[in-house]
């Protein structure tokens, strides 16, 4: 399971020209789901992500998390960030999970951060999305579980 997280100011996600989620503070989670991938992983990501400190202090030192600042989450499913980019000059998907199992596990790793913090916003799965951010810093991190 790999995750692309960008500290935003503000994120949104449009299906057909509406919008279906979006965040003001907090972060856009554009989250791959591969073959190999269980609950206890997304579990593993998620306790990640929350607790990442990617946002200022006082001092304006990377020492705050998502739960210290009460922001929001934006998770998107992005079958693309679990592509094989090693060979050639096409991405290779053969890593990703079959679509069955990576919805299920996408719909489980929102539910679970739903549990865990009030504001979480999400896109459609597998729809074609514009996603829309104002990054924070720039600050982007990819993490892997």
């Amino acid at each position: 399971m790999r995750g692309l997280i960008q500290r935003v100011s503000e994120a949104a996600v449009r299906v057909d020209g509406e919008t279906v989620g979006g965040i003001d503070q907090g972060l856009l989670l554009l989250l791959g789901v591969e073959k190999k991938d269980d609950r206890a992983l997304a579990d593993k990501l998620l306790r990640k992500i929350l607790n990442y400190r990617i946002f200022p202090d006082q001092l304006g030192r990377m020492n705050r998390s998502l739960l210290d600042i009460a922001g929001g989450l934006l998770v998107v499913s992005q079958f693309t960030l679990v592509a094989d980019t090693a060979r050639g000059l096409r991405p290779g998907f053969s890593n990703s999970a079959n679509p069955e199992q990576a919805e299920m596990l996408y719909n489980y790793f929102v539910e679970q951060a739903r549990l865990q913090m009030d504001r979480v916003a999400t896109g459609i799965f597998a729809a074609d999305m514009q996603v829309s951010l104002c990054n924070s810093g720039p600050v982007t991190f990819l993490l892997d579980v």
